[in-house]
């Protein structure tokens, strides 16, 4: 269910954000910013509609959307892509496509931890999150 990723999540740790962001086209100068950002996101419900948000010193981001329904989306990095999240086997899975490219967004719960694994042709990078108190 949607309640378990429910909360507040601080950003703890990265693994290969770089190469992903890189993969993405993202430009040198952005790259090394979003580097340095240790962004916390907050998801909530609205009825049946999720809101997440990602809040940090450089860019923040709102999304909102319904479970299996496709959507725009403008990413902190700007590109302008579909997007359409599943609840997968306990996992949100957040797929986005733009350009004939697509990537994904996978958050995953165990206790108070959030993993997000990105995944962008063979360039994969993890972020792991603590839930907030």
């Amino acid at each position: 269910m949607v309640d378990a990723f429910v909360g507040t999540w601080n950003l703890k740790e990265t693994k290969n954000f770089d190469e992903y962001m890189k993969a993405l086209g993202v430009g040198f100068a952005t790259r090394q910013v979003g580097s340095m950002t240790k962004p916390t996101t907050v998801i909530s419900l609205e009825g049946d509609t999720v809101v997440l948000k990602t809040l940090s010193t450089f860019k923040n981001t709102e999304i909102k959307f319904k479970l299996g329904e496709e959507f725009d989306e403008t990413t902190a990095d700007d590109r302008k892509v579909k997007s359409m999240v599943t609840l997968t086997d306990g996992k949100l899975v957040h797929v986005q496509k733009w350009d004939g490219k697509e990537t994904s967004l996978v958050r995953e719960v165990s206790g108070n931890n959030l993993t997000l694994t990105l995944t962008l042709g063979e360039v994969v990078c993890t972020r792991s999150y603590e839930k907030a108190e």
